[in-house]
């Protein structure tokens, strides 16, 4: 399924006629802060635009930057249809959901709240010693998965990462346990490791276990991202219970009209294709705001692999704020 919108045209603002030595145009410096936050993995980015639904943007560029976007996203479904990566891909565990869930009915207080979101924790209690063990991921149907545990001290170090001044949340102890992880493949039955919190009936869940290692894929990542053309995806938000839509993040500057995320379906494979409208030429500060667009497919997602056009990859489940599934879980 691919969504199309009316063109709309963008009045152009005028340049004014001095700059400040440190202005870049919308353009570069949209490209500069993507890549610089790509290739540090870093999260964070400025501002956080309002949840929009990728078939209601103004198509940007020309007829031929909508054709080298199609056509591009057609060339990843091509070579990931049927491919050994997309194989050994659906065999593994990949979250679409988060993997530190807090205490049954959330926390107290405003102030425990913002200690979850800022990391910020403190251990008065002894936690289990490392083991050498493995643990099963299972799924309502197919077959479970062996992968390693990851140690009580690993997962807490995974939580808690803040380290400022503000309120806390104070762990007291942990214990093995289970959690539910939306993944790739549906719901899935994880092992985790339960942080008992000092004033709460129930614990603080981390899963443990780490995502499976993501195969090489069989498309190298797009050779350029000009003004109209494709931009790399922030990662995955969430999956709808129903399957049919999936919430993304994605970049844009500060003198823009937004994201847009166009969708290409095959029978193996979503390919989303994020650009950006409305560029408006002039000076701007070099700003990367991240903005949640929601598309929806045909059919069910299922356990087709959800791709970005641009990097060629699956798209990596990525949280709105504190820690990632990556590096333990």
């Amino acid at each position: 399924m691919r969504t199309r919108t009316p063109r709309t045209k963008t009045p152009t603002a005028k340049t004014p006629r001095t700059r400040t030595p440190t202005a870049r145009t919308p353009r570069t410096a949209y490209v500069l802060v993507v890549l610089a936050l790509l290739a540090t993995g870093s999260g964070a980015v400025a501002g956080c635009g309002g949840e929009r639904a990728g078939d209601h943007g103004a198509r940007g560029g020309d007829d031929g930057a909508e054709a080298r976007r199609e056509a591009r996203a057609r060339r990843v479904a091509a070579a990931w249809d049927g491919s050994r990566a997309a194989r050994i891909w659906r065999a593994g565990y990949h979250p679409a959901g988060d993997v530190l869930q807090p205490p049954a009915g959330g926390f107290h207080e405003g102030a425990d709240q913002r200690a979850f979101t800022a990391q910020n924790f403190v251990l008065r209690g002894t936690l289990p010693a490392a083991g050498h063990e493995e643990g099963e991921v299972r799924w309502r149907s197919g077959a479970p998965l062996a992968l390693p545990l990851t140690s009580a001290r690993e997962a807490y170090a995974s939580v808690a990462r803040g380290g400022d001044d503000g309120p806390h949340l104070t762990v007291t102890g942990a214990r093995r346990g289970t959690m539910t992880v939306a993944t790739s493949r549906g719901p899935a039955t994880v092992p985790a490791w339960l942080f008992s919190l000092e004033g709460y009936g129930t614990p603080l869940r981390r899963a443990a276990v780490a995502p499976s290692a993501l195969p090489e894929p069989p498309i190298g990542p797009a050779r350029n991202r000009s003004e109209g053309e494709l931009a790399p995806l922030l990662g995955l938000v969430g999956v709808a219970a129903d399957g049919r839509s999936v919430t993304v993040a994605a970049g844009h500057g500060a003198c823009d009209g937004g994201a847009v995320v166009d969708v290409l379906e095959s029978r193996d494979s979503v390919v989303l294709s994020a650009r950006v409208t409305g560029v408006r030429k002039g000076p701007c500060s070099a700003e990367l705001r991240r903005q949640k667009v929601t598309v929806r497919s045909s059919g069910r997602l299922g356990d087709r692999v959800l791709l970005d056009a641009f990097t060629g990859r699956p798209v990596p489940y990525a949280r709105s704020g504190g820690s990632s599934p990556s590096g333990g879980g």
